[in-house]
């Protein structure tokens, strides 16, 4: 449950009834191509058992390219990941000094200060060396985002007087839908962490089911959430559902998604580093793999999403220009792809048929949305 939440019932202001269908089908479509994704990590070894051969994302893509190159696919995917998740560090930051600065307004302080402020406080990202101490901030992450959703969803039940089914509609501007698609369908995405997540479970074979539970909370979660919160503001609903709040709870909510997005920066940020200093340490060189290395690694990552953050002009269009293209391919065309290539004479005609359709709706999807981020990058710089 990321921040893309709060952006939801903006997307049903866009989409209507369909919107609705568009988020349950999301829950189920991601759901899908993470099974997919970890069943890639998988084979038959002489006696039928399923044995785990491969560890991450980039052996899922050597394992189908070896052929015609052993590791340029696990290259290009690393890079992808990389990108997508820089991206989303750089947004935590962005996004955490546009709310110290709506927080405190009477201070004479630019947005960019607030930025190098929140910088700060995340410094002691460059100290994290395992996973285990991600999770646990992610989990304080979760506490205070479910925190958020009490704040808005208790507001939206006082005003439950005034809701109205009239405010609904079905999308009428194709556009608009497509917002509106790709907010509900990115705020669904988790494949880059699965491979690690399922390969660090106490009990892997648990996990189909804990992807079936997760989803299906989470999809009902969005659900109520956008539901609630679109009926009580209707046509005023606004981007982000917390700037149609009353004063006195927006500050307190600010403050809230503030945290949220400091104890967020740190899964992204260790995932995009771990990637980097395990490609760069694979060879025979010592100096790669001291603590000191990976330390410089960290430190040049925090450094380079702070710089990205202040000087990048119009970065939600680039972020919204990234998703669409690794977004897409890394949640939808390449699980699909890869267990087409990997499974291909294991699996029914039904599956192939699903994965085949996955394929091209995220194609399709990954062009809409990078056709619309580049008209408005066009229209800005126009």
């Amino acid at each position: 449950q990321g921040i893309f939440v709060l952006g939801l019932p903006y997307a049903l202001l866009h989409s209507g009834y369909s919107g609705l269908v568009l988020i349950i089908f999301a829950a189920a479509l991601c759901c899908y191509t993470g099974k997919i994704l970890v069943a890639c990590l998988y084979e038959e070894n002489e006696d039928g058992q399923l044995i785990r051969v491969r560890n991450t994302y980039e052996d899922i893509a050597n394992a189908c390219c070896r052929n015609l190159s052993p590791s340029l696919s696990g290259a290009v995917v690393n890079m992808t990941q990389v990108m997508e998740l820089i991206m989303t560090c750089i947004l935590y930051l962005v996004v955490s000094g546009n709310l110290l600065s709506h927080s405190f307004p009477s201070v004479p302080v630019t947005e960019k200060t607030w930025s190098v402020i929140a910088f700060v406080m995340l410094l002691p990202c460059v100290f994290v060396k395992t996973l285990k101490i991600v999770s646990k901030l992610s989990q304080l992450c979760s506490l205070v985002h479910f925190i958020i959703i009490f704040v808005v969803m208790a507001y939206c039940l006082t005003q439950i007087h005034q809701w109205s089914w009239v405010k609904f509609r079905l999308s009428t501007d194709f556009e608009d839908f497509l917002v509106s698609v790709g907010v509900i369908i990115f705020s669904y995405t988790s494949q880059i962490f699965l491979p690690v997540l399922e390969g660090n479970m106490q009990n892997p074979e648990e996990f189909r089911c804990m992807l079936n539970w997760t989803h299906f909370s989470a999809c009902v979660l969005k659900t109520t959430f956008a539901l609630t919160a679109f009926l009580t503001w209707g046509e005023e609903t606004k981007e982000v559902i917390t700037d149609n709040l009353p004063p006195f709870l927006q500050t307190l909510v600010n403050l809230c998604l503030l945290t949220k997005a400091l104890l967020s920066y740190p899964l992204p940020f260790f995932a995009a580093t771990e990637i980097v200093c395990t490609c760069i340490s694979r060879g025979n060189h010592s100096n790669y793999r001291s603590p000191l290395f990976a330390l410089g690694v960290r430190g040049s990552f925090l450094l380079l999403t702070l710089l990205m953050a202040m000087f990048i002009p119009h970065f939600a269009l680039l972020m919204g220009l990234t998703g669409s293209v690794t977004g897409a391919a890394m949640t939808f065309l390449l699980p699909s792809l890869f267990h087409l290539k990997l499974k291909w004479e294991k699996i029914s005609f039904l599956e192939k048929c699903a994965d085949i359709s996955v394929f091209i709706l995220g194609f399709l999807c990954s062009l809409a949305g990078t056709v619309c981020s580049i008209k408005g990058l066009l229209e800005v710089f126009g």
